[in-house]
C-alpha cells in the first residue's frame, strides 16, 4: 500500500526543518508540491531549497497548480469547503497517478500540520472517496505560533491562564475572548487587533523566518497603526502577505502582572523563524 507523509517545514526557516523531516524526505520516492502561483513564486522557492538541502537520494519531485479560493465569496466555509474538495481532486490525481502503489510519497505543510493548515483535511476526504487507498502519516513541524514567539521572546502562556487561538475573522466579530488573556491570531486581513484596549500588548510578525521578517511589538495604541501601515506597504510590495501575531490582556479578569512579560523590540527586521497563513493582496487570509 502507497504511504503517504505530511511533513511540516516551518515558515520559512529551512534551518527549522526538523531530523526527522529531513528522514522522511530521504525515504520518499516522491515529493509533492502545490504551486500558488507567480505572485507567490517565494513560497515555491522555500520548499524548493529545503529539498535541495536536505534530500540526498534520487526521489522525484512532482509539482502542481494549487486550486484557487474564492476569497469574495460572501459565504466563506462554503468558499473554503469548495477549495479543500478541488484540492482534494488534485491530491487524489497525483497519488493516483505519480506514487506507484507500494511508493512513499512526501506532501510538505507550512509550520505544523495541525495548525491552520488545510492538508489532513484534504487527504483525509481523499482517502474517503475510496479511490486510491494510503496510510496517512504525520511528522510535526515548528509552528509559526511557536516561531513567534521566540523570536519576540515571550511565553506564549502565563501560570494559571489558558491561551486561545483564533482567527481575525472571529476576533473582529466576538471581540477579546472573556475567558482568556492571552489570543493568538491568525488569519487577519482586518486588523482586528485595532479593537483591543490601549494598554494591550501586541507581538506581531510578517514573513517570519524569511530574509524580509517584519517584527513589531508594544502596546496596541502605541504601534498598532504602524502595523497597520507595515501591513498594508508590505502585501502591496509582496502581492501577498504571512503575519500572525499574540495580542495580550495587561488588565481584567485575569490579570497577572507578575507573568505579563515585556515587549520585545518594536520593529525592524528579526533574524529569521516561522510564520502566519498567506494572504494574496486584495483578500482575505
Amino acid at each position: 500500500m502507497r504511504t503517504v507523509s505530511v511533513v511540516g517545514i516551518g515558515s520559512g526557516n529551512p534551518e527549522h526543518v526538523t531530523v526527522q523531516a529531513i528522514g522522511e524526505l530521504n525515504a520518499a520516492d516522491v515529493v509533492f508540491m502545490l504551486d500558488k502561483g507567480d505572485d507567490r513564486e517565494s513560497l515555491t522557492d522555500v520548499r524548493s531549497q529545503i529539498c535541495e538541502r536536505y534530500i540526498s537520494g534520487g526521489c522525484r519531485i512532482v509539482t502542481a497548480a494549487d486550486a484557487q479560493r474564492d476569497r469574495d465569496a460572501a459565504e466563506y466555509a462554503a468558499a473554503v469547503e469548495d477549495w479543500r474538495a478541488r484540492r482534494a481532486d488534485i491530491y487524489e490525481r497525483l497519488l493516483t497517478t505519480e506514487l506507484a502503489e507500494n511508493g512513499r510519497g512526501v506532501v510538505l505543510a507550512w509550520g505544523d500540520p495541525a495548525l491552520y493548515d488545510s492538508t489532513l483535511h484534504v487527504l483525509a476526504e481523499v482517502r474517503a472517496r475510496g479511490t486510491v487507498s494510503f496510510d496517512l502519516r504525520v511528522v510535526p513541524g515548528i509552528s509559526s505560533v511557536q516561531a513567534l514567539a521566540a523570536q519576540h521572546r515571550v511565553s506564549l502562556t502565563r501560570t494559571g491562564r489558558p491561551l486561545h487561538i483564533t482567527t481575525g475573522r472571529r476576533l473582529a466579530a466576538e471581540g477579546f475572548p472573556a475567558h482568556s488573556d492571552d489570543v493568538v491570531v491568525m488569519l487577519d486581513a482586518r486588523n482586528a487587533f485595532s479593537l483591543a484596549a490601549d494598554d494591550d500588548e501586541i507581538y506581531w510578525g510578517a514573513y517570519v523566518g524569511t530574509p524580509d521578517e517584519i517584527l513589531i511589538a508594544g502596546r496596541v495604541a502605541d504601534v498598532g497603526p504602524r502595523i497597520v501601515a507595515e501591513r498594508a506597504a508590505a502585501r502591496e510590495r509582496h502581492g501577498w502577505i504571512m503575519d500572525t501575531y499574540l495580542l495580550r490582556r495587561t488588565s481584567g479578569p485575569a490579570q497577572d502582572a507578575d507573568q505579563a512579560g515585556q515587549p520585545g523590540e518594536a520593529g525592524g527586521v528579526g533574524e529569521a523563524e516561522g510564520v502566519g497563513r498567506a494572504e494574496r493582496a486584495g483578500g482575505a487570509g
